[in-house]
This record gives C-alpha cells, sequence and structure tokens, in this order.
C-alpha cells in the first residue's frame, strides 16, 4: 500500500460542498491500494501511522507519535497515488488495485483505525473529493508497505 502523511493543524474532506470528514491536529493519510495488495499490509501501514513519531515534543523534536498526541486521523483515499509516470506525458494507473479490491482494503482500513483510534475521519472512496488542509510544519511523509515476502 502507499501512502502519503500530511502533518496538519487540521483539515477537512468536501464533496459537492458538504463536509464529509474534518479533524483538528493530527495526520491527513492520503492511501492507495496496489495490486497484490491484502489486509496484512493495511494493517501494517495502520501501525506505521500510529506509531511513528512525527509531533514535536517539548524540546521540539520530532518525538510524538498521532496515539502520543491524541490527534486526528483523517484517511483518504487516492488510486493516483500509484501513478506511474516514467514515460510519456499521461500518467498510467496500472499498478493500481481494481476499484472493488481497492475499496474493500480501503474499508478494511478505515475499520480497523475506527477500532484503534478514538479520532477518525474520512474522504468517500470513488469520490470527487476537496480536501483541505492546513500543514504543519510542513511535514509530508511517504510511506510504502510491501507484501511481506514468504
Amino acid at each position: 500500500m502507499l501512502a502519503v502523511l500530511q502533518r496538519v493543524r487540521e483539515a477537512r474532506v468536501d464533496i459537492a460542498g458538504e463536509t464529509v470528514g474534518a479533524i483538528g491536529q493530527g495526520l491527513l493519510v492520503l492511501v492507495c491500494a496496489e495490486k497484490g495488495d491484502t489486509e496484512a499490509e493495511a494493517g501494517r501501514l495502520l501501525a506505521r501511522l500510529l506509531k511513528l513519531r512525527v509531533f514535536s515534543d517539548i524540546d521540539g523534536k520530532m518525538n510524538l507519535s498521532l496515539q502520543d498526541v491524541a490527534g486526528g486521523l483523517l484517511l483518504v483515499s487516492q488510486f493516483t497515488l500509484a501513478a506511474d509516470t516514467r514515460s510519456g506525458t499521461r500518467p498510467g494507473f496500472s499498478g493500481a488495485a481494481a476499484p472493488a479490491d481497492g475499496r474493500r482494503l480501503y474499508d478494511h482500513l478505515v475499520g480497523a483505525a475506527q477500532a484503534a483510534h478514538p479520532i477518525v475521519a474520512t474522504g468517500r472512496f470513488g469520490a470527487d473529493m476537496q480536501v483541505a488542509l492546513v500543514n504543519d510544519g510542513p511535514v509530508t511523509i511517504p510511506l510504502t508497505v510491501r507484501p511481506a515476502a514468504n
């Protein structure tokens, strides 16, 4: 699975002028399932998101996790993270999971996040969304979780 996390002071997702998900301080995470991904990758991604130390401690060092600061988690599906731009001028998306698999894995990630963390908001899979955020830092970090080797 691919993800881009942004440490935010606030973020929201609007669809057709209506806010469907919003958080204060926390992480906005754009998420993409790739072909071959399973619930195991979604679980490992969630564990990383909850424990990654990207928030500043009292000394200004990034030593605190999302759980440490009791921040919000806004999960937004974004298949375009799988864009292949190695040739030509039009990105290809053949590396992204099929829509049904992408939805299943996104829904699994959201459900697991809601069970593990008290503040979880979402966008809507497959919708035309407008995402607004105030990036804090700015801190923007790409994450890749690959299937485990057998």
